[in-house]
């Protein structure tokens, strides 16, 4: 049995504690914050509600396997739910694509439906081509801890490829809407893609096999829910706490130094920006965080045009508006997210974009990109791609230091829910049943 402590109480650093506890592990959590769950939250105001990160999960399996691998499978805790369709596409020239998931027919009838006879073809033929890319980054990196000196030659030529999203859609694509629906997670999550790997874009395909899926309640009850598993598996929080660093003697992590005190450990496990440690920071010196978005949670009441879970406007600012909050009856919570050259107030940029809810606006809750960053810590979008040397500058889940690894946002294989969860399961992996 190690004595493991787990720095970071958000969605990696929970997984990775449930996780190594049930390995029979001696876990300890330390969250500088008086809630565990990171950017997995709510946010309450006079009866609404909305989800303050993610609202939906891709790889479903993923969230499945931690519950399975932890204790009881989620279902006996969580109604998993799927988003369907996945999202509505709007263009500045009027065009819309309502996206759906599960079918190459379908999603090339919509594309053709909404852009232009021929395009769907164009569409489905990118997805698809990220088939093999897909196997080959499941089986090399996202499910077994990845390093170069030991990978298969598959898996660091994709990874080390030279090609970026930007230079392969415009290669692949003359139609600016499809080359703006290919890129626009990336750019939602921050990135300029031009500086992001052409692999990245196997996201549509994940998307277009496995879907989007929900939880019912909210995300935020994910994290309820995790928080329950630690207490189960005997896992002790401590909340309130800040890690000041990694204390280490012969170049090995012997404990963590917190505010509170010294916790001896056997292993650490590395679930924040570890730039904020100074026993790693040196080693991501090179890196930067992907700054969140502008972000408006509004209340709204009256008649509202009836939208799919997600709606993504295009163009610059690019606006994503999520309707799934939760709101008293008679009205609706909905989610604003703002990227670009957002130089007016976010409802007015609604409001020219075709979406006006000013007359139906009872409440709203601006969040700025450094009161976010301020809240969580840190940015749950995690590392920049600043191109291809990136993934060499990002630490991996076994870091250089002896018994101390990284999971979270910063972490292989990156940022979002489903990446999370598999950084998570690379950690106990990496550190073994007790």
């Amino acid at each position: 049995m190690a004595r493991v402590v787990v720095i970071g109480g958000g969605l990696g650093g929970m997984a990775s504690a449930a996780r190594l506890a049930k390995l029979g592990h001696e876990v300890r959590l330390v969250e500088r914050l008086d809630r565990l769950g990171g950017a997995i939250g709510s946010f309450e105001q006079e009866g609404y509600r909305w989800d303050t990160g993610p609202t939906g999960t891709a790889l479903p399996a993923v969230l499945r396997d931690l519950f399975r691998k932890s204790g009881r499978p989620l279902e006996q805790e969580l109604e998993l739910v799927p988003v369907e369709p996945l999202r509505e596409h709007r263009f500045e020239d009027g065009s819309t694509v309502t996206m759906p998931w599960g079918s190459r027919t379908d999603q090339r009838a919509a594309v053709d439906e909404g852009l232009g006879s021929g395009l769907g073809e164009q569409w489905v033929s990118y997805v698809n081509a990220f088939a093999d890319q897909w196997d080959i980054l499941r089986n090399g990196y996202l499910e077994h801890p990845y390093a170069p000196e030991s990978a298969d030659k598959a898996t660091r030529d994709l990874l080390s490829t030279r090609h970026t999203m930007h230079r392969q859609v415009t290669r692949l694509f003359k139609d600016e809407r499809l080359r703006a629906i290919a890129t626009s997670q990336a750019i939602v999550d921050g990135h300029d893609p031009r500086n992001v790997p052409s692999w990245m874009g196997v996201a549509s395909f994940v998307e277009q096999r496995f879907g989007i899926w929900t939880i019912t309640g909210g995300m935020g009850v994910l994290a309820d829910a995790l928080t329950a598993r630690l207490e189960e598996r005997g896992v002790e929080v401590h909340r309130h706490s800040t890690a000041d660093d990694i204390v280490l003697r012969g170049g090995r992590a012997v404990a963590v130094s917190t505010d509170r005190g010294v916790l001896d450990a056997d292993v650490v496990v590395c679930a924040i920006d570890p730039r904020t440690l100074p026993a790693l920071a040196g080693r991501v010196r090179k890196t930067m965080p992907a700054i969140p978005p502008v972000i408006c949670h509004l209340g709204l009441v009256g008649e509202l045009p009836d939208l799919p879970h997600e709606v993504v406007l295009h163009g610059d600012p690019s606006l994503v508006v999520r309707t799934g909050g939760q709101a008293p009856d008679g009205a609706h919570a909905w989610t604003v997210l703002g990227r670009g050259r957002l130089a007016e107030d976010i409802v007015i940029a609604l409001a020219r974009r075709k979406l006006d809810v000013r007359d139906n606006l009872e409440i709203r809750v601006d969040r700025s990109p450094l009161e976010l960053v301020e809240a969580w810590g840190g940015s749950p979008y995690g590392v920049l791609w600043q191109g291809r040397a990136t993934l060499a500058q990002r630490i991996s889940t076994a870091t250089p230091v002896d018994n101390v690894f990284c999971a979270g946002a910063h972490a292989p294989p990156g940022a979002g829910v489903p990446f999370v969860g598999l950084g998570a399961a690379l950690v106990a992996e990496a550190v073994g049943p007790a």
